[in-house]
């Protein structure tokens, strides 16, 4: 008892709590998390609490009449969808008719009506060479802003 009377006094240095609290792992729960979230977005005053309550009232209540309504006309809305997956298809279409002319041109466009193998594999093997240089593009890309660092 005597020894441990005589040894000089220990003072952890000023950091040292930081250090320690730096390594600990500390565990938080969804639901608080989710609360405090949450919390950022409530005003502070009753007036704008309860104005913020009747506006969420009134867009649920919105929201749910139009997805009743949506459910009810599910036809109409199929319909209006088909009609506008065809103006998609046919925008696309009419794109993909451009660029092939502007990059084929019209004598390479009948060729390509013609459908014969030998064009379909000339096609193909243009395919892969062009994918294949643009994938060692980007690696070239990548490992040049890897040194970079």
């Amino acid at each position: 008892m005597v020894a441990l009377e005589t040894l000089p006094d220990f003072v952890p240095s000023v950091n040292f709590s930081d250090r320690v609290m730096s390594q600990v792992q500390v565990f938080e729960p969804w639901h608080a998390a989710a609360t405090r979230t949450v919390a950022q977005y409530v005003p502070a005053t009753r007036p704008a609490r309860i104005a913020a309550g009747f506006g969420a009232a009134i867009t649920a209540g919105l929201a749910t009449a139009g997805a009743t309504w949506v459910v009810a006309r599910a036809d109409m809305a199929f319909i209006l969808t088909q009609l506008g997956a065809e103006g998609v298809r046919d925008q696309i279409v009419a794109a993909s008719n451009d660029v092939a002319s502007t990059v084929l041109g019209q004598p390479g466009i009948a060729a390509v009506q013609s459908g014969s193998p030998e064009l379909a594999a000339v096609a193909a093997g243009g395919f892969v060479a062009i994918v294949g240089m643009g994938v060692v593009g980007l690696r070239a890309l990548a490992t040049a802003s890897r040194r970079a660092r």
